[in-house]
C-alpha cells in the first residue's frame, strides 16, 4: 500500500499533505481534510479469519476493539508507534424487544457504546487520536467538550503520559461526565461561551501554542469511530443491515461511519451500504433543517437540548455528513424533548440504560416508521453512544416528574418510575408489594 495522507474533501481543492502535519482543516481552503490509503486492498475473507482470530490473544492492541482491525488504520505503523490502548471498543449488540414495538419495528438492535472504558462511543476515536499525538511528540492535548469528550480525552491522554487540557461551557455539563475529567488529572477551563464559540476560541489558542486538538474535526478520531462499524458487521457475520440510525451533534460519527462502509465496499467485504439515518433535537438541529431545503447551511447560535451530548448548533463534520447521507440514501430527523426522554425510559424498560442523547434514535424511529419511511420488518441498528450513569440527575428528575425543557415546559413522565416512600411497617409494605407486585 502507497503512504497514507492527508486530503482536503473540497472537491475543487483536493490538496493533499503529509499524515504528519498537524492539520485539522485544509490549509488552502478551509475545508474539512480525512486520512486517505491509496491503493489500500486487503483479501476479505483471510482478513475477516485474522480479525476474528484476534479475538483470542491477550496482546493489548489484540484486546482493543478498534485496533484489532489496525488494518484499516493505515496513517501508524503500530509495530514502530505505540498504540493509546484503554482496550476500548468490544461493545455489544442488545437486542431490545420493547423498544422495538414501541419504534413501530418487529425487531431492534442496539449497538451500545456506552460499554466502552470512559462510557462512550468518543472512546473509539480518542484512541487514534491520542496515538497520533503521541507519535508527533506532543506533550499537551486539548478539547472542547459538554461531557463524553472531555471524560475520554483526560484518561487516554493521562494513559499516554500527555497532559489533557478541557474547555467547557460554564454550567452546561452532566456532573456525572465532568467528575471522570476531574478524576483523570485534567486542566479544566470552564468557559462563558457556548459550545461553538468555545472550539472556535481554541482552534486559535491550539495555533498559538501548539496544543494537539482531538476534537471530532481531528481526522485521526474519525478513522478510529469508523471501526465501530466494522466491529458491528463482524459481530452479525458481515450482514448489512437496511438501516443504522445515529444521534446527531457535531455529526462526527455519521461522518465516520459512512467512510468505513465506503472503504470496505470498495475492498469487497460487503456488497452494499445500508441507509442512514442521523436523528437530532430539534432545539439543536441544523443538519435536519439543512437537509429539509439544502440551500444553505446555518447554524444555531444558542442551540437548546436536555441531552447535552448533542447540544450543539454549528457542527464542523456536516459536510462529511451531508454525504454519507445522500451516498446511502438516507434522511435525518428531529425529536423534542419530551420524545427523547419518552424514548429513554422505554430503552431502559428493556434492562438497557443510556444516556439522554443516545435515545434521540428510539425517538427517530418512531417517528420515521410512522410516517412510512421505515418498513416495519426492516433490519435496523441504532446507536446509543453513552453510559446511563451520564447523567443520573435527568434520570430522576424525569421519573419524580421533576423535568423541564430548557424553556422550563414540564416533560410528562409518561413511563415515569418514582421512588416510593414507605413507614418502617412490614404488614403496610407486604401490603402495598401485594398491591403493586402481586402476591
Amino acid at each position: 500500500m502507497e503512504p497514507a495522507f492527508l486530503s482536503c474533501l473540497n472537491h475543487d481543492c483536493r490538496a493533499q499533505f503529509a499524515v504528519e502535519e498537524v492539520l485539522y482543516t485544509c490549509p488552502r481552503c478551509g475545508a474539512l481534510i480525512e486520512a486517505t490509503y491509496p491503493g489500500m486492498a486487503l483479501e476479505p475473507a483471510a482478513t475477516k479469519r485474522l480479525w476474528r482470530e484476534r479475538r483470542m490473544s491477550n496482546a493489548p492492541i489484540d484486546q482493543s476493539g478498534v485496533w484489532r482491525y489496525r488494518e484499516l488504520l493505515g496513517f501508524v505503523d503500530t509495530t514502530v508507534h505505540k498504540a493509546v490502548t484503554l482496550r476500548e471498543g468490544n461493545t455489544p449488540l442488545l437486542p431490545a424487544p420493547p423498544a422495538a414495538r414501541y419504534g413501530g419495528l418487529d425487531a431492534l438492535v442496539f449497538k451500545h457504546q456506552g460499554f466502552n472504558p470512559t462510557g462512550s462511543f468518543k472512546d473509539n476515536g480518542m484512541t487514534c487520536g491520542a496515538t497520533q499525538g503521541l507519535r508527533l511528540g506532543m506533550r499537551r492535548v486539548a478539547c472542547v467538550s459538554t461531557g463524553n469528550t472531555s471524560a475520554s480525552m483526560a484518561a487516554y491522554a493521562s494513559s499516554a503520559g500527555m497532559t489533557p487540557i478541557i474547555f467547557l461551557p460554564h454550567g452546561n455539563i452532566s456532573y456525572g461526565k465532568l467528575a471522570q475529567a476531574l478524576e483523570y488529572g485534567a486542566l479544566t477551563l470552564q468557559v462563558e461561551a457556548n459550545f461553538d464559540q468555545i472550539l472556535a476560541l481554541v482552534r486559535v489558542l491550539a495555533e498559538k501554542t501548539g496544543i494537539y486538538l482531538l476534537n471530532s474535526v481531528n481526522p485521526f478520531r474519525i478513522e478510529g469511530q469508523k471501526t465501530i462499524m466494522v466491529e458491528m458487521l463482524d459481530q452479525r457475520d458481515w450482514q448489512v443491515p437496511d438501516w443504522v440510525v445515529v444521534p446527531g451533534g457535531n455529526l462526527g460519527n455519521i461522518s465516520a461511519f459512512g467512510k468505513g462502509f465506503r472503504e470496505l465496499l470498495a475492498m469487497g467485504f460487503i456488497d452494499r451500504l445500508p441507509r442512514f439515518a442521523v436523528i437530532q433535537a430539534a432545539g439543536s438541529a441544523p443538519f435536519y433543517d439543512y437537509f429539509q431545503d439544502r440551500s444553505e447551511f446555518r447554524s444555531i447560535p444558542d442551540p437548546e437540548t436536555l441531552a447535552t451530548a448533542i447540544r450543539i448548533g454549528d457542527p464542523v463534520s456536516w459536510p462529511k455528513a451531508i454525504q454519507v447521507i445522500d451516498d446511502s440514501n438516507g434522511v435525518v430527523e428531529s425529536v423534542t424533548e419530551q420524545e427523547i426522554a419518552d424514548a429513554k425510559a422505554i430503552i431502559g424498560q428493556c434492562g438497557i440504560g443510556c444516556e439522554p442523547a443516545s435515545a434521540a434514535t428510539l425517538a427517530g424511529i418512531r417517528k420515521l416508521t410512522a410516517a412510512g419511511v421505515m418498513a416495519p420488518d426492516a433490519d435496523v441498528v441504532a446507536i446509543l453512544t453513552g453510559n446511563v450513569l451520564k447523567d443520573p440527575d435527568y434520570i430522576y428528575k424525569y421519573h419524580t416528574g421533576q423535568l423541564k425543557t430548557p424553556s422550563s415546559v414540564p416533560i410528562v413522565p409518561t413511563y415515569g418510575n418514582a421512588p416510593i416512600v414507605v413507614p418502617n411497617d412490614p404488614e403496610k409494605i407486604a401490603a402495598l408489594l401485594a398491591e403493586r407486585v402481586g402476591a
